[in-house]
């Protein structure tokens, strides 16, 4: 290949995944979404009050006090529900806070229970009676819509299926710290389009990279940092490690960005789940640290302006399996954090979960359907029109939530 085909060829990527950085006003309305990939287990998270029945059904990892050795069971919520006690230092202050909630019974209307196409489901956010755009995500159609497409970004390897579309959107993966970018490649490809169109993108492509580099180095990282490379030393599972990456993310969208997107992945949970302690009570901890760790790095003013809402796939089998573990269900529980929430812990359609009321005798039903709710809220939040919802989550019957 020619140097010049090579540099030409570098010029092309970066311009297709760059943003130019804007510092955000006071003000801003900002939306992250979480995906936890690999459809985490929602009974675990959100445990009913009167679980007598996931006890009978669950002997080996409900959450309950007694169960696998437990001295400790749900947090109580409400009436209703409780919480993991993993997330006791984390989540139940905000709870507390009313700064999040929980919307159960929710998901997608898919029933293939196949992580890749329930997942592009609901990434697509487009009708399950329609013809799929596979280029079309719903994240993409907001940032359209909202005319900031410049404002959004996607924190991931590669750009998401969420985050594809005809606006042009950034990616970048915080998973290690980004480098400078190669000054002599810059001055390079500068060089080269100088006049041409495409000049600005390419210069606001290191510029991306350059911003995340300085953001990420600054002294409050240096520390988090430095108990990552320490717990990866001992080639352990870091609890740490969604906290590091959710507050680069909460430092970046302070300063430069409205729309973001995050996933994270290990919500599989076939073999040996746990119940209050062990593999999933261990992610949970992480998660529920992380996300608070973005509240706190975002700042009280910004996260007045947040909103970050945590979904997965789907839910899993109210009974467990012969592993200990549990199988791909339905109906899961979405998350709603934010420093503006209002209204009760729990919110959405709900109902007693017991033997005749599982969805095929199996899951939780959705009751909540994801578009529903999710337009309504980000309707609430940003001021959308019906007709720009439309474009968003196109034919969607909104469902409000008093999140916001």
């Amino acid at each position: 290949m020619q140097r010049r085909h090579l540099l030409q060829g570098l010029a092309a990527g970066a311009a297709a995944s760059t943003t130019r950085l804007f510092a955000a006003p006071a003000g801003t309305p900002r939306f992250l979404l979480v995906f936890l990939r690999g459809g985490y287990d929602a009974i675990s998270l959100l445990v009913p009050a009167k679980n007598d029945y996931l006890r009978q059904v669950r002997p080996n990892i409900a959450i309950a006090a007694g169960v696998a050795g437990a001295t400790k069971g749900p947090l109580p919520l409400d009436a209703d529900w409780g919480l993991h006690p993993a997330l006791e230092s984390s989540l139940l202050p905000l709870v507390a806070r009313r700064q999040a909630a929980f919307v159960p019974f929710a998901g997608t209307d898919d029933l293939t229970r196949s992580h890749f196409e329930t997942q592009d489901s609901i990434e697509l956010g487009q009708p399950l009676d329609a013809r799929r755009d596979f280029g079309s995500g719903f994240l993409n159609r907001l940032a359209a819509v909202l005319g900031g497409a410049r404002d959004t970004i996607a924190f991931t390897d590669q750009l998401p299926l969420v985050m594809r579309g005809e606006a042009a959107v950034a990616n970048l993966s915080l998973k290690q710290a980004p480098q400078k970018g190669d000054e002599r490649l810059r001055a390079q490809l500068l060089a080269m389009y100088r006049g041409h169109p495409l000049q600005g993108r390419i210069a606001e492509s290191f510029d991306v990279r350059d911003d995340a580099a300085r953001q990420i180095a600054a002294p409050v990282m240096a520390a988090a940092m430095a108990g990552e490379m320490e717990a990866a030393n001992r080639n352990a599972i870091n609890a740490k490690g969604f906290e590091l990456e959710a507050r680069r993310i909460a430092r970046l969208m302070r300063e430069r960005y409205a729309l973001g997107f995050v996933d994270v992945g290990g919500w599989d949970t076939h073999v040996n789940q746990g119940a209050v302690t062990g593999y999933l009570a261990s992610r949970l901890e992480e998660l529920g640290r992380g996300l608070a760790g973005f509240a706190d790095e975002l700042g009280e003013a910004a996260w007045r302006d947040t909103v970050v809402v945590v979904l997965s796939e789907f839910g899993r089998t109210v009974r467990e399996n012969g592993n200990r573990g549990t199988d791909h269900g339905h109906g899961s529980v979405h998350w709603v954090l934010g420093g503006a929430l209002t209204g009760a812990p729990v919110q959405g359609e709900q109902q007693a979960v017991t033997a005749a009321t599982l969805f095929q005798n199996r899951d939780l039903p959705v009751l909540n359907e994801v578009r529903a709710w999710l337009g309504g809220l980000l309707a609430r939040q940003f001021a959308l029109s019906p007709a720009q919802l439309d474009r968003v989550f196109p034919g969607v019957r909104v469902r409000s939530l008093p999140l916001l």
